[in-house]
């Protein structure tokens, strides 16, 4: 018997993440931009989940500020402990009560430069479901190569995530992000047909493994306009770095992803 299929993504994901770009002004600047222009189309809110993840410091102004407009806000990391002696670090549950809605992990940036690994990035899954935030899971290969080769590496670390956190734990919604680690800051992303393979691999071992998770798989990795008009099909969302630091750039590519829903 075939394995069981997750439906269709209903709503399509945008996120754009400022990493230690933006400071707080520049960061509060760029939302008000950009929420002047959509807070007057009241039908993309229906269609896409448009996430903001600003530094810590910034969340609770950048939640001030999306109040009511539909947008809504993540963080960039969470602990992997709830509470403790855990210097400057933030836990999922104080990120939900300021406001955020999801929290990347497993960033390549975190995994190369704090050596998190799959142990840690599991505890972090967890922490964020238990806090009832949505992960967004990001995977992706270190080197240029075949796409067979890079699907099998980002199925192992969606795989070892998982099976690092415990059974018991309600997992009810997760969104992945298949960023290449050589296309991240690159000139360009992956080839269409690359992004394609990867990303069905991912999916097809998702709905075989976890068929009660509702999932999302996007792509990130030097994404920018006119990208998302060509993988729609195939991807549901775009997860941006650069390209969306510019306020009309990051528009120009809600309206694609809109445009498709």
């Amino acid at each position: 018997m075939s394995a069981p299929q997750i439906s269709p993504a209903p709503r399509r994901f945008l996120g754009v993440s400022f990493k230690m770009y933006f400071d707080h002004d520049e960061t509060l600047s760029w939302t008000d931009e950009v929420i002047g222009v959509i807070s007057h189309d009241k039908s993309w809110p229906s269609r896409v989940d448009v996430v903001e993840f600003p530094s810590f410091p910034s969340i609770p102004a950048v939640v001030g500020l999306a109040n009511t407009t539909g947008v809504m806000v993540g963080a960039q990391n969470l602990a992997d402990s709830d509470e403790g002696p855990f210097t400057g670090e933030v836990s999922g549950r104080t990120l939900r009560q300021v406001g955020c809605s999801y929290v990347e992990v497993g960033h390549a940036e975190r995994r190369l430069k704090f050596c998190e690994d799959d142990r840690v990035i599991g505890r972090k899954l967890c922490r964020a479901f238990q806090s009832g935030l949505t992960p967004l899971l990001c995977v992706g290969e270190p080197r240029d190569g075949s796409s067979g080769t890079a699907g099998r590496y980002c199925v192992a670390q969606v795989s070892a995530a998982l099976a690092a956190m415990p059974d018991t734990v309600d997992a009810p919604s997760l969104v992945v992000a298949y960023e290449p680690v050589w296309a991240i800051g690159a000139a360009a992303p992956a080839t269409e047909e690359h992004t394609r393979a990867v990303c069905d691999m991912v999916r097809t071992w998702l709905s075989a493994h976890r068929p009660d998770m509702s999932v999302r798989v996007v792509y990130g990795g030097s994404a920018g306009p006119g990208l998302y008009t060509r993988l729609a099909a195939d991807v549901d969302g775009l997860f941006l770095g650069r390209f969306a630091h510019d306020p009309m750039a990051f528009l120009e590519i809600l309206g694609e992803v809109a445009a498709v829903c």
